[in-house]
């Protein structure tokens, strides 16, 4: 069984390697009848339109997509258990810092509180006497110092119980707006209990990666150009940068605050940030659609007596119309910037006309 397995296999794969054999002779002498037909129509020649390299400054300015954060952000949650007497807020409200939004019952702690209190009382009391006595030697300086041990304790009891019942109360820790409440008066809750979110949206941050190269071009103090899904468009101004390049993206993390009196920049929304660089000086540039890629890197064809030559280049800072190139091209190179799909390595061409920049 397993050898006529194996037999079929291999008539299988003897099959495929013909039929390759067979077409892709024909389908590469296809392609290369079509580009001999469109030189015939231009008299042996591809029409073209070139452009002639001069020195421009190019704007270093990319676009990058960013996302809006509240100035100060947290999830409320309770560290203690029990049972919430009191909502101090309302949803969707405004709350100033310090406001009690959560009270969690904390009648047992009062009554441990109540009775540290009085445990302090009689401790004091007792060391009263003691020191008295210690006066007139009517005790020894180790009874004393019991004494006053017992007092110091009860305070120190009374100080952990107060540091409990906080725990039993949430307060803003900053101004801002509450967002929905997912308890209610009643419920039980546990420190893993969601309870609502606090947000502190004007100014918002802008937080945005830029690619490794960029990383030297900005600083702190750099404005940026923010534009939102409908169109609108704020200036942000950068003041905070992660001391190192991510690893994994080869991104610098990058933040900028932006002013949102109007309330019209909502935390998690997406918006595109426009970033402008310096701009370089006597640069060699050209239209992005001069530019292809092939299995060897980035090139251009280049005009040289009525062929089309193909040339490596590097590219550097490209916008949505131009690319900068860094290396391959010099000015005064006459690139080919139309029907780059139709030519081929030293293809007869032809110039119908030169573009300006």
């Amino acid at each position: 069984m397993n050898n006529k397995l194996a037999k079929r296999v291999s008539i299988a794969g003897f099959i495929v390697v013909l039929l390759g054999i067979i077409i892709i002779p024909r389908y590469c002498s296809k392609n290369e009848e079509l580009l001999s037909q469109a030189e015939a129509r231009n008299g042996g020649s591809i029409a073209v339109t070139v452009r002639i390299i001069q020195p421009t400054t190019f704007q270093n300015k990319i676009q990058l997509s960013g996302s809006i954060r509240g100035n100060e952000e947290i999830e409320l949650h309770s560290e203690t258990l029990g049972k919430i007497i009191s909502i101090g807020f309302k949803e969707g409200g405004k709350v100033n810092k310090g406001n009690l939004l959560i009270k969690v019952n904390d009648a047992d702690l009062q009554a441990q509180l109540q009775k540290a209190q009085i445990n302090k009382k009689l401790a004091e009391d007792n060391e009263y006497r003691q020191r008295i006595l210690l006066g007139i030697k009517g005790v020894s300086q180790q009874e004393y110092d019991a004494a006053l041990n017992n007092v110091n304790s009860a305070k120190a009891d009374i100080e952990n119980i107060n540091a409990q019942i906080a725990k039993t109360e949430i307060h803003a820790p900053f101004s801002g707006t509450i967002g929905l409440r997912y308890i209610s008066e009643g419920a039980y809750v546990t420190s893993d209990t969601r309870i609502a979110t606090l947000q502190s949206t004007n100014p918002v941050k802008i937080d945005f990666s830029i690619p490794q190269r960029y990383a030297h071009s900005i600083a702190v103090g750099n404005s940026v150009s923010i534009k939102t899904n409908t169109g609108k468009q704020y200036l942000a101004k950068i003041y905070a940068l992660e001391p190192k390049i991510d690893p994994a993206t080869r991104s610098l993390q990058v933040r900028a605050s932006c002013s949102n009196e109007r309330g019209e920049l909502t935390p998690g929304s997406y918006v595109t940030v426009d970033l402008d660089l310096n701009d370089v000086k006597n640069a060699i540039s050209i239209p992005t659609q001069a530019l292809a890629l092939d299995i060897t890197g980035e090139r251009v064809f280049v005009y040289k007596n009525g062929e089309a030559i193909s040339q490596k280049v590097e590219s550097g800072i490209r916008t949505e119309e131009e690319v900068q190139i860094v290396s391959g091209l010099a000015i005064g190179d006459t690139v080919i910037t139309s029907g780059i799909m139709q030519l081929r390595p030293k293809a007869r061409v032809k110039i119908s006309s030169i573009e300006n920049k």
